[in-house]
């Protein structure tokens, strides 16, 4: 990172069928060695699936389980003094919606649904009714940073 200037932030657009900047950032994120257009099916195709399970829109559950996703808290280690302490910080926004982008993707590969199309749905469906792995990780990340608040005043 530039000891000068801070890194000037790019406008994203959005996406091909919602012109949405959160459904561009997750393709850009679910895609693997630059394979952009197989990342869109996969994507739009859990939608589809979500929409015919819940009833409602897909980007509606989509973005309702990016919301439940993001943390608020987090903890990153300090060292003082030769002990390193787990310090709980705020997490700026931009963060947030990376890490809950990161980790519905995340569990959705490790999930044992046939396709992946079908893997991201039923993460994406867990998700927006508050449950599954994606939203244990927020709650053991949150549990954490409360169980190590005693330590907060190491901030920096």
């Amino acid at each position: 990172m530039s000891r000068r200037s801070r890194a000037e932030v790019r406008e994203i657009g959005g996406d091909s069928k919602f012109d949405s900047p959160l459904a561009h950032k997750f393709i850009n994120n679910l895609m693997t060695g630059g394979r952009k257009a197989t990342a869109e099916k996969i994507f739009y195709r859990a939608l589809d699936i979500a929409e015919e399970k819940s009833g409602q829109s897909g980007l509606n559950v989509f973005t309702q389980a990016v919301n439940n996703a993001k943390p608020a808290l987090e903890v990153k280690s300090r060292r003082v003094g030769g002990a390193t302490y787990q310090v709980p910080v705020e997490v700026r926004p931009e963060r947030r919606n990376a890490l809950a982008l990161k980790w519905l993707i995340g569990f959705a590969r490790a999930r044992n649904e046939r396709s992946m199309e079908e893997r991201l749905a039923a993460e994406l469906l867990a998700a927006s009714r508050n449950e599954g792995a994606t939203i244990k990780k927020k709650d053991d990340t949150h549990r954490m940073a409360e169980a190590n608040k005693a330590f907060a005043h190491y901030r920096w």
